[in-house]
């Protein structure tokens, strides 16, 4: 897959292709619904898919302060494409002058005169141009002026919930990361890097790895969640299972908030080191223990079930 960090990468000699356009945050069931039908209709035509996103998320230019939890990095986004079979992966900037575009002129400039859409294909809840004026309609009517088509698609869903980043923020909000990973496809994931601690963990028996995440992460409701953790900087490293803490160690009244796993079967340095904690399934909520004892009894507890709930899991 190529990825362009703009459209002034594009090649001279670019032809037609198909397009996806949206925020992709999180690369969910709904998203890669609309994925698919941008591959297998490029394969039809013979030309490239092109999946289209945002950066810096369009609400921190339009209501500065506003950005939300963030459900997949811009990197993450980009893997989670190429899996899904998009050729090319193009990163737009979102600037002032960009958010200015009535419909016709984004159309235009952007998706006739610079990319050549043969289709264009997106939610059927997709808006652009300036103060979001332009809407399915409204594209499938430029679309019949400047000659491309215009695929709007439902959003799937299940049990009367549309798949959407703002469903799965919700359910992330409400510590249900498992209904999080259903929506999303996939465990939800939060990187960051290993940062030094107070190194309670070791003290205690169980040591952590304290987990920084990136900015805007979406984090899991406080509570204790089995999963899986993954060190990003070793290409030959396979996930190992984990007992994930969230919160702020009421035990010791703690005030910062922090993710820290405790990775099973394992006993090495991670600090600096780039990873990846994957939220399997919540075992218990966040509390205060009487003492140290009782902690490092419910701790052990939470290791047996990470490890029952997780050997049966898929990775």
């Amino acid at each position: 897959m190529q990825r362009w960090r703009s459209l002034d990468e594009m090649p001279a000699e670019w032809g037609r292709c198909v397009l996806t356009i949206g925020v992709f945050d999180g690369v969910h069931r709904g998203h890669a619904q609309l994925i698919s039908r941008a591959v297998k209709s490029a394969a039809v035509r013979g030309v490239p898919s092109v999946l289209m996103t945002f950066d810096p998320h369009p609400l921190d230019v339009v209501r500065p302060g506003a950005h939300p939890a963030q459900l997949a990095t811009l990197d993450r986004r980009a893997e989670l494409a190429a899996e899904l079979g998009i050729d090319v992966f193009v990163v737009m900037p979102f600037t002032k002058d960009f958010m200015k575009l009535t419909p016709e002129e984004y159309v235009e400039e952007l998706l006739v005169n610079r990319l050549h859409v043969a289709e264009v294909v997106v939610g059927d809840n997709f808006t652009f141009g300036k103060q979001a004026a332009g809407t399915v309609d409204t594209m499938r009517e430029l679309g019949r002026r400047y000659g491309f088509d215009v695929d709007g698609v439902q959003l799937l869903g299940e049990h009367a919930v549309t798949f959407s980043s703002t469903y799965i923020r919700s359910c992330l909000a409400a510590g249900d990361v498992a209904a999080a990973a259903e929506a999303l496809g996939r465990p939800h994931r939060i990187e960051g890097v290993v940062v030094h601690g107070d190194g309670r963990g070791k003290g205690l028996g169980f040591p952590t790895a304290n987990v920084a995440p990136t900015m805007y992460a979406a984090i899991p409701a406080d509570g204790v969640y089995a999963g899986w953790f993954t060190d990003l900087d070793d290409p030959a490293a396979e996930p190992r299972m984990a007992a994930i803490s969230v919160g702020t160690n009421p035990t010791f009244d703690g005030r910062n908030r922090t993710v820290e796993p405790h990775i099973l079967d394992f006993d090495g340095d991670l600090y600096d080191h780039h990873v990846a904690v994957d939220f399997v399934e919540q075992l218990r909520g966040m509390r205060r223990f009487d003492s140290i004892e009782d902690l490092v009894e419910a701790i052990g507890r939470d290791v047996d079930q990470a490890r029952k709930v997780l050997t049966s899991a898929d990775v």
